[in-house]
Protein backbone atom coordinates (compact mmCIF):
# COMPACT_ATOMS: atom_id res chain seq x y z
CA UNK A 1 0.00 0.00 0.00
CA UNK A 2 1.20 3.81 -0.79
CA UNK A 3 1.81 6.21 2.16
CA UNK A 4 -0.06 8.99 1.93
CA UNK A 5 1.02 12.60 2.32
CA UNK A 6 -1.86 15.27 2.53
CA UNK A 7 -0.85 19.02 0.96
CA UNK A 8 -2.78 21.78 2.82
CA UNK A 9 -1.98 25.46 1.57
CA UNK A 10 -2.10 28.34 4.36
CA UNK A 11 -1.57 31.77 2.14
CA UNK A 12 -1.18 33.79 5.33
CA UNK A 13 0.80 36.60 4.82
CA UNK A 14 -0.37 39.34 8.12
CA UNK A 15 3.14 37.66 9.93
CA UNK A 16 5.54 39.60 7.32
CA UNK A 17 6.05 42.99 5.74
CA UNK A 18 5.81 42.21 2.20
CA UNK A 19 2.76 40.70 -0.09
CA UNK A 20 3.35 37.96 -1.65
CA UNK A 21 3.55 35.26 0.45
CA UNK A 22 -0.59 34.56 -0.08
CA UNK A 23 0.63 33.44 -3.67
CA UNK A 24 2.84 30.58 -2.32
CA UNK A 25 0.25 27.57 -2.23
CA UNK A 26 -0.19 28.21 -5.85
CA UNK A 27 2.73 28.94 -6.92
CA UNK A 28 4.04 25.56 -5.42
CA UNK A 29 1.12 23.70 -7.02
CA UNK A 30 1.92 25.19 -10.49
CA UNK A 31 5.01 24.04 -9.99
CA UNK A 32 3.84 20.81 -9.82
CA UNK A 33 4.70 19.28 -6.04
CA UNK A 34 1.45 17.14 -5.86
CA UNK A 35 2.24 15.13 -9.30
CA UNK A 36 6.40 14.92 -8.19
CA UNK A 37 4.89 13.03 -4.89
CA UNK A 38 2.69 10.55 -6.77
CA UNK A 39 5.01 9.57 -9.17
CA UNK A 40 7.68 8.89 -6.30
CA UNK A 41 5.15 6.33 -5.01
CA UNK A 42 2.98 8.45 -2.35
CA UNK A 43 -0.60 9.14 -2.43
CA UNK A 44 -1.02 12.28 -2.62
CA UNK A 45 -4.61 14.35 -0.75
CA UNK A 46 -4.46 17.99 -1.56
CA UNK A 47 -6.36 19.19 0.68
CA UNK A 48 -7.07 22.40 -0.62
CA UNK A 49 -6.62 26.08 0.94
CA UNK A 50 -7.73 27.19 4.78
CA UNK A 51 -9.15 30.69 5.08
CA UNK A 52 -10.02 32.93 7.84
CA UNK A 53 -13.10 35.28 7.78
CA UNK A 54 -12.33 39.18 8.28
CA UNK A 55 -11.44 40.26 11.85
CA UNK A 56 -12.20 42.74 14.22
CA UNK A 57 -8.77 44.22 15.32
CA UNK A 58 -6.62 43.40 17.98
CA UNK A 59 -4.77 46.18 20.33
CA UNK A 60 -1.31 45.54 21.46
CA UNK A 61 0.67 47.41 24.05
CA UNK A 62 3.75 46.54 21.87
CA UNK A 63 2.57 49.36 19.30
CA UNK A 64 4.73 47.47 16.51
CA UNK A 65 2.50 44.17 15.86
CA UNK A 66 0.32 44.62 13.20
CA UNK A 67 -2.29 42.15 12.13
CA UNK A 68 -2.51 40.23 15.64
CA UNK A 69 -6.36 39.38 15.33
CA UNK A 70 -5.67 37.79 11.66
CA UNK A 71 -2.76 35.88 13.07
CA UNK A 72 -4.63 34.41 16.22
CA UNK A 73 -6.98 33.31 13.89
CA UNK A 74 -5.01 31.68 11.62
CA UNK A 75 -3.00 29.82 14.42
CA UNK A 76 -6.27 28.65 15.14
CA UNK A 77 -7.55 26.95 12.22
CA UNK A 78 -3.88 26.40 11.48
CA UNK A 79 -3.64 24.06 14.52
CA UNK A 80 -7.01 21.89 14.27
CA UNK A 81 -6.11 21.70 10.66
CA UNK A 82 -2.94 19.97 11.30
CA UNK A 83 -3.71 17.95 14.39
CA UNK A 84 -6.26 16.61 11.99
CA UNK A 85 -3.98 16.49 9.45
CA UNK A 86 -1.52 14.53 11.48
CA UNK A 87 -4.40 12.12 12.65
CA UNK A 88 -4.93 11.31 8.98
CA UNK A 89 -2.34 10.63 7.03
CA UNK A 90 1.16 9.73 7.23
CA UNK A 91 2.95 13.13 6.41
CA UNK A 92 1.11 16.14 6.31
CA UNK A 93 2.74 18.95 4.11
CA UNK A 94 1.84 22.31 4.90
CA UNK A 95 2.36 24.99 2.03
CA UNK A 96 2.33 29.00 2.60
CA UNK A 97 2.65 31.75 3.62
CA UNK A 98 4.68 33.21 5.80
CA UNK A 99 6.65 31.44 8.74
CA UNK A 100 4.16 32.38 11.18
CA UNK A 101 1.97 29.48 9.92
CA UNK A 102 4.52 27.77 11.97
CA UNK A 103 2.97 28.94 15.18
CA UNK A 104 -0.51 26.67 14.36
CA UNK A 105 1.22 23.97 12.60
CA UNK A 106 3.49 22.89 15.43
CA UNK A 107 0.59 23.65 17.93
CA UNK A 108 -1.37 21.15 16.61
CA UNK A 109 1.48 18.73 15.80
CA UNK A 110 2.42 19.11 19.46
CA UNK A 111 -1.27 17.85 20.33
CA UNK A 112 -1.06 15.15 18.03
CA UNK A 113 2.33 14.00 19.53
CA UNK A 114 0.71 14.15 23.08
CA UNK A 115 -2.03 12.30 22.08
CA UNK A 116 0.25 9.67 20.47
CA UNK A 117 2.46 9.75 23.99
CA UNK A 118 5.75 10.32 21.82
CA UNK A 119 7.61 13.82 21.76
CA UNK A 120 8.03 16.29 18.65
CA UNK A 121 11.02 17.42 17.70
CA UNK A 122 11.39 19.88 14.96
CA UNK A 123 14.54 20.37 12.50
CA UNK A 124 14.20 24.53 11.59
CA UNK A 125 15.83 25.44 8.89
CA UNK A 126 15.43 29.27 8.37
CA UNK A 127 17.90 32.29 8.43
CA UNK A 128 15.85 32.95 11.37
CA UNK A 129 15.33 31.72 14.66
CA UNK A 130 12.10 33.32 15.05
CA UNK A 131 12.23 33.38 18.51
CA UNK A 132 10.84 37.04 19.15
CA UNK A 133 7.89 37.26 22.12
CA UNK A 134 5.29 40.01 21.27
CA UNK A 135 7.06 42.15 23.81
CA UNK A 136 10.11 41.77 21.88
CA UNK A 137 9.16 42.06 18.31
CA UNK A 138 10.71 45.60 17.11
CA UNK A 139 9.67 45.33 13.65
CA UNK A 140 6.11 43.81 14.62
CA UNK A 141 6.13 41.10 12.02
CA UNK A 142 4.78 37.94 13.88
CA UNK A 143 6.75 35.70 11.39
CA UNK A 144 9.45 36.49 14.15
CA UNK A 145 7.50 34.87 16.69
CA UNK A 146 6.48 30.81 16.04
CA UNK A 147 9.56 29.72 17.99
CA UNK A 148 8.65 31.19 20.77
CA UNK A 149 4.90 30.52 21.28
CA UNK A 150 5.45 27.27 20.77
CA UNK A 151 8.12 26.66 23.16
CA UNK A 152 5.93 28.15 26.09
CA UNK A 153 7.71 31.36 26.19
CA UNK A 154 5.70 34.11 27.77
CA UNK A 155 3.80 37.30 26.54
CA UNK A 156 1.71 34.96 24.62
CA UNK A 157 -1.33 36.21 26.31
CA UNK A 158 -2.59 37.75 22.76
CA UNK A 159 -2.47 33.71 21.14
CA UNK A 160 -4.27 30.82 21.58
CA UNK A 161 -3.47 29.26 24.36
CA UNK A 162 -1.60 25.97 23.53
CA UNK A 163 -2.61 22.17 24.38
CA UNK A 164 0.43 21.14 24.27
CA UNK A 165 4.18 22.36 24.06
CA UNK A 166 7.40 21.54 22.26
CA UNK A 167 10.27 21.01 24.32
CA UNK A 168 13.05 24.30 23.30
CA UNK A 169 15.74 21.30 23.75
CA UNK A 170 13.92 19.21 20.84
CA UNK A 171 14.82 21.98 18.42
CA UNK A 172 17.40 21.75 15.84
CA UNK A 173 17.91 24.76 13.89
CA UNK A 174 20.44 25.00 10.87
CA UNK A 175 21.29 28.23 8.40
CA UNK A 176 20.73 30.46 11.51
CA UNK A 177 22.69 34.01 9.98
CA UNK A 178 20.45 36.72 11.14
CA UNK A 179 19.46 36.77 15.05
CA UNK A 180 18.35 40.09 16.97
CA UNK A 181 19.53 40.20 20.82
CA UNK A 182 16.41 39.40 22.13
CA UNK A 183 17.01 36.08 20.35
CA UNK A 184 20.42 35.59 21.36
CA UNK A 185 19.81 36.06 24.80
CA UNK A 186 16.49 33.68 24.42
CA UNK A 187 18.71 31.24 22.61
CA UNK A 188 21.13 30.72 25.43
CA UNK A 189 18.79 31.24 28.17
CA UNK A 190 15.98 27.83 26.82
CA UNK A 191 19.58 25.79 25.35
CA UNK A 192 18.29 25.48 22.29
CA UNK A 193 20.34 23.65 19.81
CA UNK A 194 21.15 26.57 17.08
CA UNK A 195 24.19 25.10 14.21
CA UNK A 196 24.56 29.14 12.41
CA UNK A 197 26.12 29.11 8.79
CA UNK A 198 30.16 29.52 10.61
CA UNK A 199 29.22 25.96 12.03
CA UNK A 200 28.03 24.72 9.15
CA UNK A 201 31.15 25.65 6.96
CA UNK A 202 33.44 24.67 9.40
CA UNK A 203 31.55 20.82 9.70
CA UNK A 204 29.34 20.53 7.13
CA UNK A 205 26.05 20.01 7.20
CA UNK A 206 26.12 15.63 8.30
CA UNK A 207 27.35 15.86 11.20
CA UNK A 208 25.28 17.85 13.55
CA UNK A 209 21.79 16.80 11.01
CA UNK A 210 22.97 12.73 11.98
CA UNK A 211 23.86 13.54 15.51
CA UNK A 212 19.92 14.90 15.51
CA UNK A 213 18.37 12.37 13.89
CA UNK A 214 19.71 9.50 16.23
CA UNK A 215 18.23 11.39 18.97
CA UNK A 216 15.07 11.82 17.33
CA UNK A 217 15.30 7.90 17.02
CA UNK A 218 16.57 6.63 19.79
CA UNK A 219 13.41 8.96 21.75
CA UNK A 220 10.92 7.24 19.25
CA UNK A 221 10.22 10.88 18.40
CA UNK A 222 7.94 12.50 15.68
CA UNK A 223 9.76 14.77 13.46
CA UNK A 224 8.72 18.14 11.67
CA UNK A 225 10.84 19.68 8.86
CA UNK A 226 9.87 23.47 8.76
CA UNK A 227 11.22 24.92 5.72
CA UNK A 228 12.13 28.73 5.15
CA UNK A 229 13.12 29.45 1.92
CA UNK A 230 15.45 31.94 3.20
CA UNK A 231 17.52 28.73 4.26
CA UNK A 232 18.70 28.96 1.06
CA UNK A 233 21.48 31.43 -0.72
CA UNK A 234 19.33 33.87 -2.48
CA UNK A 235 21.29 33.78 -5.38
CA UNK A 236 19.82 30.17 -6.07
CA UNK A 237 16.35 31.06 -4.39
CA UNK A 238 15.52 35.05 -4.80
CA UNK A 239 11.63 34.59 -3.83
CA UNK A 240 11.68 35.44 -0.55
CA UNK A 241 11.00 38.75 1.51
CA UNK A 242 13.48 38.43 3.75
CA UNK A 243 16.63 37.89 1.58
CA UNK A 244 19.83 37.10 3.57
CA UNK A 245 23.09 36.57 2.04
CA UNK A 246 25.39 33.25 2.48
CA UNK A 247 22.59 31.19 2.88
CA UNK A 248 22.87 27.24 2.36
CA UNK A 249 23.89 25.89 -1.11
CA UNK A 250 21.67 23.88 -3.94
CA UNK A 251 24.16 20.43 -2.35
CA UNK A 252 23.97 21.52 0.86
CA UNK A 253 19.99 21.66 1.06
CA UNK A 254 19.87 18.73 -1.52
CA UNK A 255 22.18 16.60 0.84
CA UNK A 256 20.18 17.31 4.04
CA UNK A 257 16.57 16.48 2.12
CA UNK A 258 18.30 13.46 0.88
CA UNK A 259 19.41 12.51 4.77
CA UNK A 260 16.20 13.23 5.72
CA UNK A 261 14.64 11.21 3.01
CA UNK A 262 17.07 8.23 4.24
CA UNK A 263 16.10 8.25 7.71
CA UNK A 264 12.25 7.85 6.87
CA UNK A 265 11.95 10.23 10.49
CA UNK A 266 10.04 13.09 8.79
CA UNK A 267 6.54 13.00 10.23
CA UNK A 268 5.68 16.32 8.95
CA UNK A 269 6.90 19.45 6.62
CA UNK A 270 6.07 23.04 6.35
CA UNK A 271 7.56 24.95 3.25
CA UNK A 272 7.20 28.54 4.02
CA UNK A 273 8.08 32.37 2.84
CA UNK A 274 7.74 31.70 -0.74
CA UNK A 275 6.65 34.61 -2.73
CA UNK A 276 6.22 34.18 -6.45
CA UNK A 277 6.25 37.67 -6.46
CA UNK A 278 9.57 38.24 -6.19
CA UNK A 279 10.79 34.73 -8.24
CA UNK A 280 12.07 34.61 -11.51
CA UNK A 281 10.21 32.51 -13.59
CA UNK A 282 9.72 30.37 -10.87
CA UNK A 283 12.81 28.75 -10.62
CA UNK A 284 12.20 29.40 -6.04
CA UNK A 285 9.28 27.28 -6.69
CA UNK A 286 10.44 24.37 -8.77
CA UNK A 287 14.06 24.15 -6.85
CA UNK A 288 11.32 23.38 -3.57
CA UNK A 289 9.66 20.86 -5.07
CA UNK A 290 12.65 19.14 -6.22
CA UNK A 291 13.78 19.36 -2.74
CA UNK A 292 10.65 18.42 -1.36
CA UNK A 293 11.06 15.06 -3.87
CA UNK A 294 14.49 14.33 -2.44
CA UNK A 295 13.04 14.52 0.67
CA UNK A 296 9.97 12.09 -0.14
CA UNK A 297 12.65 9.48 -2.14
CA UNK A 298 14.06 10.80 -5.21
CA UNK A 299 18.35 10.56 -5.61
CA UNK A 300 20.49 12.74 -7.83
CA UNK A 301 20.57 9.64 -10.62
CA UNK A 302 16.90 10.35 -11.02
CA UNK A 303 16.79 14.00 -10.95
CA UNK A 304 15.89 15.39 -14.02
CA UNK A 305 17.71 18.16 -15.59
CA UNK A 306 16.25 21.53 -15.53
CA UNK A 307 16.74 24.61 -17.09
CA UNK A 308 16.27 28.42 -15.79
Amino acid sequence: MNRTCSILGAPVQTGASQPGCIMGPASLRTAGLGTILTELGWEVNDLGDLAIGPQEPMAHENPAIHDLAETRAWIEVLSQAAFDAAQSHDRPIFIGGDHALAAGTLSGLAQHAKALERPLFVLWLDAHPDLHTLATTTSGNLHGTPVAYVTGQPDFEAFPPLQATVDPKNFCMMGIRSVDPAERDRIKQIGMEVHDMRSIDETGVLAPLRAFLDRVRAANGLLHLSFDVDFLDPEIAPAVGTTVPGGATFREAHLIMEELGDSDLVTSLDIVELNPFLDERGRTAKLLCDLAASLFGRRVLDRMTRSY
